[in-house]
């Protein structure tokens, strides 16, 4: 039961959508602005970046948070650690993609898996995060960074620590994850009609 605790906590933590309330309160509905997508991303695009750099930061302190409550406070003698990390930030992710409060509707919880990992792997982390910005900074496409983002995590993860850990396959399934989440852009990328920032 504390596992089953752990990935419900994580759930409803990610589950609260910051981007939403905060267009809200401001009379938009974000799903019908802009792309569509309740996240960072799309918020900077709608509503300027300290409002998407702010968004951004709270979905990130839900993926750490979530790790962070799992593994210290339903931490119990006999209890893997790692484990009960890695279900926290599971659920926070399915939570922010398919919030409960939002008719199971979300962003693509990128944002929510990297403050995870940096609870959990950061030098996973950092990898990734050296593969979003090298493909962000020449394409200037969040999506094509963040895809290659997801693509790093399994690779770095067997580089730094092999694959005799459980933490391997979650690697795998966070790459399986983000990607499926971003096959919209995927197709948008294709035809060549994907949004790119434009470079100040």
């Amino acid at each position: 039961m504390t596992y089953f605790w752990a990935l419900l906590v994580g759930y409803f933590i990610g589950s609260i959508n910051f981007a939403v309330l905060l267009a809200k309160s401001k009379g938009l509905d974000l799903f019908s602005v802009g792309s569509g997508n309740p996240g960072a991303t799309n918020v900077k695009r709608t509503m300027g970046a300290l409002w998407g750099n702010t968004i951004f930061i709270l979905d990130f302190s839900k993926g750490f948070f979530a790790v962070f409550l799992s593994q210290y406070v339903f931490g119990l003698d006999g209890i893997n650690s790692d484990l009960l990390g890695i279900l926290g930030l599971m659920g926070a992710i399915l939570g922010h993609s398919f919030s409960v409060f939002l008719r199971f509707r979300g962003g693509k919880g990128v944002a929510t898996t990297m403050g995870g990992l940096l609870a959990l792997m950061p030098w996973v982390l950092v990898t990734g995060l050296i593969a979003w910005l090298a493909v962000f900074f020449v394409t200037r496409v969040v999506a094509l960074g963040s895809i290659m983002f997801a693509v790093s995590l399994p690779i770095s993860f067997y580089f730094l620590h092999g694959l005799s850990d459980v933490r391997w396959i979650f690697c795998l399934v966070l790459a399986v994850l983000i990607i499926f989440r971003h096959y919209s852009n995927i197709q948008r990328l294709v035809s060549g009609n994907e949004h790119h920032f434009s470079k100040k």
